[in-house]
């Protein structure tokens, strides 16, 4: 048998394998004693037909045509293991000749592009300064004392940030639409919760006051009938409670319930380090996607469509399962925002081309710096993964092949290689 691969485009190509001699002959006896086994003939039990009747009743070519159904999957194990290329995409066959003499097959399929890598250790890695301002920190004193906060009956006018409890009913074209009523309803104004406008004109509204509202339905509203409607909402305002914000003094500091916080100042230290560090961590990680995008900018790789496919599919997949977390079908969900999963895929292709790019690029500067994982290295990341998903280490081991493994690692690697090597700004 021989075997040579051919690449034309796109990282596809054919391998072209041909079998002869009495490795064919082997494969088309075999076919035909499978082919004899299931021959009926009247006055003869099933497989027990004489060969000659058998011969004459089992065609050449149908021999030929089984001989390569039954052997193909052999026959392109053993050509890849010739040629040393790996398919990404599922092989298709093509018989461009068969005889008594030899078969020859192509085979047609993807395999994982070449990258040409540009000058990566020329890029600047820029890590901006990162700062909190009093005014951060007071605001999120704020938040804390709102959250915090009493809340009490009030005979003023509704203000944004007071919550009212109202009785409302919806109207289009003067007839009550479906979902469109509640009562005893508390409503936070100025949260967003309703369709805009709605709590805007109920800012100024006392305990016991009933108003109309002119309103208008957004245009990508998920109801149809709805959607760009113009309605008039009768609500009825019951009571207006307001929040009585607790003192700033260190017993609301002690109240936090934070470590290491007992006064106002400490509180205000705290909150300090926490918005330092995830501002730094923000600042970091916006930094890392610019540099790898310069990075991936002066490589070169012309993706196979395959490669994009299969992570457009993941990046669905994982979707649906933070979905079905929730409690919810993937059908209720496109449904409730108006669209398909076809429409939801393509949303997704442009972050999985670049997903893809990154991951070919950081590959290929790995196997051109030769980060290769060690042994530790590959059950360092079994361990993290049992710790953070709190399973057995087995149990991962049985889940996550070590090719995956050694995959992210060679990846992590390239990506570390890079920052520590790259000019700063």
């Amino acid at each position: 048998m021989t075997a040579t691969w051919t690449l034309k485009e796109h990282s596809s190509g054919e391998m072209i394998v041909t079998v002869e001699g009495e490795k064919w002959q082997q494969a088309i006896d075999k076919a035909f004693r499978k082919l004899s086994g299931n021959l009926e003939v009247r006055g003869f039990r099933k497989g027990q037909v004489p060969r000659k009747i058998a011969e004459a009743r089992i065609s050449g070519p149908e021999r030929q045509y089984e001989a390569v159904q039954e052997s193909v999957d052999t026959w392109l194990q053993e050509g890849l293991a010739e040629t040393g290329v790996v398919p990404i995409s599922q092989p298709m066959v093509d018989i461009r000749n068969i005889s008594d003499e030899n078969v020859t097959l192509a085979f047609m399929f993807t395999i994982m592009p070449e990258v040409k890598l540009g000058d990566y250790k020329e890029i600047e890695y820029e890590l901006p300064e990162t700062t909190v301002t009093e005014e951060e920190v007071e605001a999120e004193i704020n938040r804390m004392r709102e959250k915090y906060a009493d809340i009490s009956v009030k005979e003023e006018p509704a203000a944004l940030g007071d919550t009212v409890n109202i009785d409302y009913r919806g109207f289009k074209d003067g007839v009550a639409f479906e979902g469109g009523e509640a009562e005893g309803f508390d409503l936070e104004l100025g949260s967003g919760t309703f369709i805009p406008g709605f709590e805007d004109q109920l800012v100024g509204a006392k305990a016991g006051e009933e108003k109309d509202l002119d309103l208008s339905f957004p245009e990508e509203y998920p109801a149809a009938d709805l959607a760009g409607a113009a309605v008039v909402f009768h609500v009825k305002v019951n009571e207006v409670k307001g929040k009585v914000l607790p003192d700033l003094d260190d017993d609301f500091a002690k109240d936090c319930n934070i470590p290491q916080v007992e006064t106002v100042e400490d509180l205000r230290r705290k909150i300090n380090e926490t918005q330092l560090r995830d501002k730094k961590a923000e600042a970091e990680r916006a930094a890392d996607d610019d540099f790898m995008a310069q990075v991936c900018a002066v490589s070169e790789v012309d993706i196979p469509e395959v490669l994009i496919q299969n992570e457009t599919e993941a990046m669905y997949q994982q979707m649906a399962q933070q979905i079905a977390a929730y409690g919810m079908k993937m059908e209720q969900y496109l449904q409730m925002v108006n669209s398909t999963e076809d429409q939801v895929k393509e949303s997704y292709r442009a972050d999985a081309e670049r997903t893809v790019k990154q991951r070919l690029v950081l590959g290929a500067i790995s196997k051109a710096e030769g980060l290769e994982p060690t042994d530790e290295d590959v059950e360092a990341e079994y361990n993290n993964l049992a710790v953070m998903y709190d399973v057995q280490l087995d149990m991962v081991k049985n889940a996550i092949g070590r090719d995956m493994i050694e995959d992210q690692i060679r990846t992590t690697k390239a990506f570390n290689f890079l920052k520590d090597n790259a000019k700063k700004a």
